[in-house]
């Protein structure tokens, strides 16, 4: 029964991913500038929350614990990096090649495990492994695709990304929902 909860649990989990993958792939299509602008300060503001609640911490701790707690220099560091999110978001707008790059290898490690999966569901028997199959691949070549960077401007690749992400997380839910035996 144990098996069973956990296995539902982690079910619903891989299903609410998919769902939140269509709603960015959608916001990314509808305005990827102003997505990624409210992301990027949004982390900002959570990181400053942070840092501020690390900095009360060292602050409030006894002189012996807050010594040895390397709140001050956390603190510090999300504070600053929480206040460049909010501050210079644009920043991140205009490195957007090197940070597509980190994405497209993210989206491979991501191919490679959506295979694992595959395979696992064609040596299981199961009677839809196929769809598995078929998210594995299209996650690769998407992967390689943002690696290698063919896209001229931009917002086509925002639009492809938006666009890789809407479908994948598709099939992912095809696959949970005919991937039963």
């Amino acid at each position: 029964m144990k098996n069973n909860r956990h296995s539902i649990d982690r079910s619903l989990m891989n299903l609410i991913l998919c769902i939140g993958e269509i709603v960015i792939g959608a916001l990314l299509l509808i305005n990827p500038i102003a997505f990624t602008s409210a992301v990027l300060v949004a982390l900002g503001v959570i990181l400053v929350l942070l840092g501020g609640a690390r900095l009360m911490g060292y602050f409030r701790a006894a002189p012996e614990v807050a010594a040895q707690s390397g709140g001050l220099v956390t603190g510090l560091s999300f504070l600053l990096a929480g206040l460049f999110c909010i501050f210079r978001w644009e920043w991140f707008v205009l490195t957007f090649p090197i940070l597509t790059v980190v994405y497209g290898v993210l989206t491979l490690a991501n191919g490679i495990n959506k295979l694992q999966w595959a395979v696992d569901a064609l040596r299981l028997d199961q009677k839809y492994w196929y769809l598995a199959m078929i998210g594995a691949g299209l996650t690769l070549v998407f992967g390689a695709l943002i690696v290698f960077n063919p896209f001229t401007t931009t917002s086509v690749l925002w639009t492809f990304i938006g666009i890789s992400l809407i479908i994948e997380a598709v099939l992912d839910i095809l696959c949970f929902v005919f991937g039963k035996k």
